[in-house]
C-alpha cells in the first residue's frame, strides 16, 4: 500500500544474459513481471532481426491451435475448467509440440473433409428425393387434366397456367425434353423471368416448394428452395435452359422417363441415405472424440506458444555483444524489487546449467522513469478512475487513495436515498462475494462486465448513499420517524395560536419556533421528518444543500491545493511553497474560505428567535467584491466589527490636499517600477513571468468557476429527490389509493412498474449522471491544483496478460 500514495521509485538497469541461458532467464521474469524491457534496436526492421525464425514457428503453431479452439467451440465442447499457468517449453520441446500439432492438424482436417463430403452427398439425395415426389405429382395432374379433355385442340394455348402439356407438345411434332432441379426460393421470380425471355415461351416451366427447410453443408445456414421441372422442345432451346440453370446456381438432378424407373431410383435413393446417415453419424463421433482429445492439450499448447513467442519477441530487444556470446537488455524496474531480480537471474542461469551465471548493473539515465502504482482488486478500480485522467508523473502525489473517500461521497451527496442507496450496495454486495465465478468473469458483455469490473466502486458508493440518505432523511421519496419528530403542534393549541375550526378553514398553517413547546431541538440524526409534510420543503432544503454544497467545495478544494505541498517538497522545490502555495491558499482560503466561514457561522449565530435580524450573506460577499462598506442599511453586520468605516473629509481644502499627495506617491511610484523594469531587463525572467502569470491568472478564475461548480451537488440531488417524489406520486400513491378489493390486485402490477422504472430511472440512468459529475468534480476541480497526469505507465514484461488476449480474441 506504500506505493499507492506516490509512485515507486524506478531505476535502468542492464541485463547481460548468456546466451545459454537467456531464454531462461526471460522466461523467469515473465512469471514474475517485474520489468520493462527498452528496444536496443530501433533501427532494425521486425524482419532483420535475430530470433525472426523462431517467431514464425510459433505463429504456424499458433495458427493450428487457433484452428483448433474454434473447431472445438464450434463442437460445443467445453475446455478444462480451473485456472492452468504452464511455463514456457524449452527449445529442445518446440519440435516435438510442432510435430504433435501437425498430426492433429492433418487428422482433423482429412476428418471434417470427409464429414463435409458426406453431408454434401446427403443433401443431395435428400434433394432428388424431394425432386422425384413433388415431380410426379406435376405428372400425375397432367395425365388427369389429358383424361378430361374431350374436345380437339388444332393448335393449344401454351401460355396458359404452369403444368405439363405433353399431348399438345407431341402434336406438333416436337422434340420433348425435361429438365429438373431446385433452386433457392429468393432467386425463382428471377429464373422464371429470364427463361420466358431467352426461351420465348418454348418452355413449361412447372414448380413446387419443398415444406421443410434444407441446411447448406458449408454454413449450416436454413435455406427454402424450390422444386422444378422444365419442359422444352428442341436442342438450342434445351442448351439455353442448361446454361440459365448454371447461372442461377441450380441444383440439376436425371428425370426418369417412366414410372417404374422412378420407383427404382427412389428405393436405390432410400438405401444410400439410410447408409450415409450411420456413417455420417460414426463419422461424427470419431471427429467429437478426436476434438474432446484435443481439449485436454490444446488450452495449456496455447498458452505455451504464446509465452514462447513472447521471450522471443523480448530476446529481439535485446542487442548482443562484440563476441555474440552475450545478450545485454536494458529495462526499467522497481528499486525495491532488484533483489528478486538478481536472484531470479541467478536461478535461471543455474537451471540452464549455463557456465556463467547471467547478472544485471543499475545504470544511470536521463530518461524519464515509468510511473509504477501498486495495485489490488479493490484499489484497482479508484486508480483507474485517476488514470483515465492521465498517468501520473514520475514520483508525483497519487490522487487514488484520498478518491477512494472522496469520489464514493460526492456521488452520494448526489444520489442520496436510502432506498436506492440499500439496493445499489446489495446488487454490489452480490458482485463482490461470487467475484470468482468464472460465468461472471467470463463474458462478452461489456456492459456487464463494466459494472463488474467496479464492483467495489458501486459497493462504495452504494454504503455512501445509504449514509446521506440518512443525513436527508430520505427513502423512495419519503421520510423515516424514528426518534419523533422535534416539532410539536399541541403547544399551538395550548396557547391559542390555533383554534380547532382552522383546520376546516385553512390548508395550511404556520408553526412559530418562537412559541413555547413547539421546537424542542433538533432531530438526532438527519433532517427532521416533518419537513417532509411542509409546504417550504423544498425551500428549506435548496438553503440547506447550497450551502453545504459550496462547504463541501471549498473544504476539497483546499485539501487539494495542501496536497501540493508534498509534491513541492519532494521534488526539491521548498521555494514554490512560498511563492505558489501560500497565494494559492490565502486567495482561496481568504475569498471563498471566509464564505464558507460566514455560512457556518451565520448558522451558529442566528436563531429563531433573531432570525429576522439575520443579514443576507450573498450580499455581504458582494459588497466584500466591490468594496462596499455602506452596503444596504437594512442589512446588520454578520458579526461584531465587521467591515469599516473611512474617514470623511471635513473641507475641500483637505480634499484638494489629498488629491496631491495622491499624484505625487503615484508620481514616485511610477519612477520606482520604470527602474525596477530597466534592472529586470538585465535578467532573464520572460519565461517564469509569463508561467507564473498565466498560473496565477487561471488559479484565480478557476477557484470562481470552480467553486460555482460544486453546486452541482445541489442541483443533481434536488433533481434526484424530486424525480423520486415524481415517481412515487404518479405510480405508487396510485396503486395505494384504491381501497376497494381489486386494490390488492392492482397494486401487484403497480409495485411491478415503480420497480422497473425505480431500477432503470433511478438506479441507472441518475446513478450514471451523478457518477459523470462526480468524475468531472475530481478531474478538474480536484485534482488540477496538484496533479499533472503527464507520466507514462509502468508496462511490465508479463505472461499474466495472455490470458486477457485470449478473452479479446474470443478464444475463450
Amino acid at each position: 500500500m506504500g506505493s499507492l500514495f506516490r509512485s515507486e521509485e524506478m531505476c535502468m538497469a542492464q541485463l547481460f544474459l548468456q546466451s545459454a541461458s537467456a531464454y531462461d532467464c526471460i522466461r523467469e521474469l515473465g512469471e514474475l513481471g517485474l520489468v520493462e524491457f527498452r528496444d536496443l534496436n530501433p533501427s532494425v526492421n521486425a524482419f532483420q532481426r535475430k530470433f525472426v525464425t523462431e517467431i514464425k514457428k510459433c505463429e504456424e503453431m499458433e495458427r493450428i491451435l487457433v484452428y483448433l479452439l474454434r473447431e472445438i467451440k464450434k463442437a460445443d465442447i467445453a475446455l478444462p475448467e480451473g485456472e492452468v499457468n504452464p511455463s514456457a517449453p524449452l527449445p529442445k520441446h518446440v519440435m516435438g509440440i510442432m510435430e504433435q500439432l501437425q498430426r492433429l492438424e492433418l487428422e482433423l482436417s482429412e476428418v471434417t473433409r470427409n464429414k463435409e463430403k458426406l453431408q454434401k452427398n446427403l443433401l443431395e439425395m435428400t434433394e432428388y428425393t424431394h425432386m422425384l415426389r413433388i415431380t410426379r405429382h406435376f405428372v400425375q395432374r397432367s395425365a388427369e387434366r389429358d383424361t378430361a379433355q374431350t374436345q380437339y385442340e388444332e393448335f393449344p394455348v401454351l401460355e396458359r397456367e404452369s403444368v405439363m402439356d405433353y399431348t399438345s407438345m407431341q402434336r406438333l411434332g416436337a422434340k420433348l425434353g425435361f429438365i429438373s432441379g431446385l433452386i433457392s426460393r429468393v432467386k425463382l421470380e428471377a429464373f422464371e423471368r429470364m427463361l420466358w425471355r431467352v426461351c420465348k415461351g418454348y418452355t413449361i416451366l412447372s414448380y413446387g416448394e419443398i415444406e421443410e427447410t434444407l441446411e447448406e453443408p458449408v454454413n449450416g445456414e436454413p435455406t427454402r428452395t424450390v422444386v422444378f421441372l422444365i419442359s422444352y422442345w428442341g436442342d438450342q432451346i434445351g442448351q439455353k435452359v442448361k446454361k440459365i440453370c448454371d447461372c442461377y446456381h441450380c441444383h440439376l438432378y436425371p428425370y426418369p422417363t417412366s414410372n417404374d424407373e422412378r420407383a427404382i431410383v427412389k428405393d436405390g435413393l432410400h438405401t444410400r441415405i439410410q447408409d450415409l446417415h450411420t456413417v455420417l453419424q460414426r463419422t461424427e463421433e470419431y471427429l467429437h472424440q478426436v476434438l474432446n482429445n484435443a481439449s485436454e492439450s490444446v488450452f495449456i499448447w496455447m498458452i505455451q506458444v504464446r509465452k514462447m513467442k513472447a521471450i522471443y519477441h523480448v530476446l529481439n530487444l535485446c542487442s548482443f555483444d562484440v563476441t555474440n556470446k552475450c545478450l545485454i537488455a536494458e529495462v526499467w524496474c522497481p528499486v525495491n524489487d532488484l533483489p528478486t531480480l538478481r536472484r531470479t537471474l541467478e536461478d535461471a542461469s543455474r537451471k540452464s546449467g549455463a557456465t556463467v551465471p547471467s547478472f544485471v548493473n543499475r545504470i544511470p539515465s536521463n530518461d524519464t522513469p515509468p510511473t509504477l502504482i501498486r495495485t489490488n482488486k479493490f484499489t484497482s478500480g479508484f486508480q483507474n478512475i485517476v488514470d483515465a485522467y492521465g498517468v501520473g508523473s514520475y514520483r508525483e502525489v497519487n490522487p487514488a487513495p484520498y478518491t477512494i473517500i472522496t469520489f464514493p461521497f460526492l456521488f452520494a451527496v448526489m444520489f442520496g436515498d436510502l432506498g436506492h442507496g440499500t439496493l445499489m450496495a446489495l446488487f454490489a454486495l452480490w458482485m463482490v462475494l461470487y467475484e470468482n465465478d468464472r460465468k461472471l468473469k467470463k463474458t462478452r458483455n461489456e456492459f456487464w462486465n463494466t459494472f463488474f469490473e467496479g464492483r467495489y466502486i458501486i459497493l462504495m458508493m452504494g454504503m455512501f448513499s445509504v449514509y446521506t440518505g440518512i443525513i436527508y432523511n430520505d427513502c423512495f421519496s419519503k421520510s423515516l420517524n424514528v426518534f419523533g419528530s422535534g416539532w410539536s403542534v399541541k403547544a399551538m393549541f395550548k396557547n391559542d395560536s390555533f383554534l380547532l375550526n382552522m383546520t376546516h378553514t385553512h390548508s395550511f398553517l404556520t408553526l412559530d419556533p418562537n412559541t413555547k413547546g413547539v421546537f424542542n431541538g433538533p432531530y438526532p440524526l438527519g433532517i427532521d421528518p416533518i419537513w417532509n409534510l411542509a409546504s417550504n420543503r423544498l425551500t428549506f432544503l435548496n438553503s440547506y444543500k447550497m450551502k453545504m454544497s459550496v462547504i463541501i467545495g471549498i473544504v476539497h478544494m483546499t485539501f487539494g491545493v495542501i496536497l501540493g505541498v508534498f509534491n513541492h517538497l519532494h521534488f526539491g522545490r521548498k521555494f514554490n511553497i512560498i511563492l505558489v502555495f501560500l497565494p494559492e491558499l490565502l486567495f482561496l482560503l481568504c475569498l471563498f474560505g471566509y464564505l464558507g466561514f460566514m455560512i457556518l457561522f451565520k448558522w451558529a449565530a442566528f436563531t429563531a428567535q433573531d432570525s429576522s435580524r439575520a443579514p443576507s450573506i450573498l450580499i455581504h460577499f458582494i459588497n466584500m467584491f466591490l468594496f462596499n462598506t455602506q452596503g444596504d442599511s437594512s442589512q446588520t453586520p454578520l458579526y461584531t466589527g465587521q467591515g469599516y468605516e473611512r474617514v470623511r473629509r471635513s473641507s475641500e481644502e483637505d480634499i484638494s490636499l489629498m488629491r496631491a499627495y495622491d499624484l505625487e506617491e503615484g508620481s514616485s511610484l511610477e519612477s520606482h517600477s520604470s527602474s525596477s523594469d530597466g534592472q529586470s531587463e538585465e535578467f532573464d525572467f520572460a519565461d517564469v513571468f509569463l508561467h507564473q502569470s498565466i498560473h496565477t491568472i487561471e488559479f484565480c478564475l478557476g477557484c470562481v468557476s470552480n467553486t460555482a461548480s460544486y453546486l452541482r451537488l445541489w442541483a443533481l440531488s434536488l433533481a434526484h429527490a424530486q424525480l423520486s417524489e415524481v415517481l412515487w406520486s404518479m405510480v405508487m400513491r396510485v396503486g395505494l389509493r384504491v381501497d376497494t378489493t381489486l386494490g390488492v390486485l392492482l397494486l401487484v402490477p403497480v409495485f411491478g412498474l415503480f420497480a422497473v422504472l425505480t431500477v432503470f430511472i433511478l438506479l441507472v440512468m441518475e446513478g450514471l449522471s451523478a457518477f459523470l459529475h462526480a468524475l468531472r468534480l475530481h478531474w478538474v476541480e480536484f485534482q488540477n491544483k496538484f496533479y499533472s497526469g503527464a507520466g507514462t505507465k509502468f508496462s511490465p514484461f508479463a505472461f499474466a496478460f495472455l490470458h486477457t488476449s485470449f478473452e479479446n480474441d474470443g478464444l475463450l
